[in-house]
């Protein structure tokens, strides 16, 4: 039942990624698109995040996956994707929580989320409520990996439950062309998966907007991913996101990151849309003038199923869009109305899902004539 950890090789990789590459080409060839820029991921150590289903056999207890495939499980005592901090809090966590009765009753699943900068939060499941002996060991359990890891933090997660044993968080250090950003990444919130590919999509971000003047608008914003970075640039930025967790981080990355022209509003796409036709108001835009911006370039981040027509709509009356994609399928039917209007100047590639089908796209879009 076990699978050991396999390191592939630079052609088995190599191969995987000129296939992504031939696909994306293919899917934006209709639009005249320029040659893809290709900016390729380590092909181990690269994720931040890893989410384990836990075995109980006897007195052992282990990690395991399941094949996507076959459906069945197989051990993991390694996982090559995930960052050396990962690999190394699996053998740790385990051999702390075997001998403890509280802490390893009905657990069931172990995620895990680190950082560049060596934080890490570790999230234990359970099919039972969690209780003040739980805490108690947790507690303990805290302190001794500290000895390993000075900036660990643990989660219980139970049926309407949330213990947390230090924070929920991690702050990350992100390094992008010469300056380093500050970054909160909540515990079960979105953050981009591998950080290494995130430095290089905000870069190529950057040099996008380089000759670019004016206001910058940024749609499903997170927690300020690309927002906080292209802050540095344009004259103001307002980003919009509807997830609470994500619109309390990236306040605080505003701070954290010392910049004062930089506001996140808690609305959906559609709904900042209709604020920006004048056809509705809502308290939560209240103290700012949308009228007053100078808006010459908007950026959408958006889920797997792409914008709406709407949106689509309302996107076409900027100089410029910067549209990041994780469905290119997608991209693509938006691109059959964005190109109407639009033509592409720039095409990117972030290899962040390596050995998957799985592609991260961004194109750069400036107006007809």
């Amino acid at each position: 039942m076990e699978s050991p950890m396999t390191v592939p090789g630079h052609q088995e990789y190599q191969t995987q990624l000129d296939e992504k590459v031939s696909r994306l080409t293919q899917l934006l060839s209709p639009f005249s698109a320029p040659a893809p820029s290709v900016f390729a991921s380590a092909p181990v150590h690269y994720r931040m995040r890893a989410e384990f289903r836990v075995w109980h056999e006897g007195d052992d207890l282990y990690h395991i996956m399941f094949n996507q495939e076959t459906k069945e499980k197989y051990r993991v005592d390694q996982f090559a994707p995930a960052s050396k901090t990962i690999n190394d809090a699996m053998t740790a966590l385990l051999e702390k929580v075997k001998p403890s009765d509280v802490l390893r009753k009905k657990l069931f699943q172990i995620d895990y989320l680190s950082a560049l900068s060596g934080e890490l939060v570790i999230s234990l499941l359970y099919h039972r409520q969690l209780d003040d002996a739980w805490e108690a060991e947790a507690t303990k359990l805290r302190e001794a990996l500290q000895l390993q890891f000075p900036a660990v933090n643990i989660i219980g997660r139970a049926r309407k439950q949330k213990r947390v044993i230090g924070g929920d968080f991690v702050i990350e250090r992100l390094p992008v062309n010469s300056h380093t950003f500050v970054f909160k990444h909540i515990e079960n919130s979105f953050t981009q998966p591998n950080a290494d590919v995130n430095c290089k999509m905000i870069e190529w971000a950057l040099n996008c907007v380089a000759p670019l003047k004016g206001d910058l608008l940024e749609m499903y914003c997170g927690a300020g991913n690309f927002s906080i970075p292209l802050a540095l640039h344009f004259d103001n930025v307002i980003g919009t996101e509807i997830a609470k967790p994500s619109v309390q981080a990236a306040q605080y990355n505003i701070e954290k990151n010392n910049l004062d022209n930089v506001k996140i509003v808690r609305l959906a796409a559609e709904e900042f849309t209709e604020a920006m036709k004048g056809e509705r108001t809502f308290s939560r835009l209240e103290g700012i003038d949308l009228s007053a911006y100078n808006f010459t370039t908007v950026l959408v981040d958006p889920p797997r199923a792409g914008l709406d027509l709407d949106s689509l709509k309302m996107i076409q009356d900027y100089e410029n869009i910067i549209y990041i994609s994780c469905n290119p399928e997608t991209l693509a039917e938006n691109l059959t109305h964005l190109c109407e209007t639009h033509d592409i100047a720039e095409s990117a590639l972030f290899d962040q899902f390596p050995f998957t089908h799985h592609i991260e796209a961004g194109v750069l879009l400036t107006r007809k004539g």
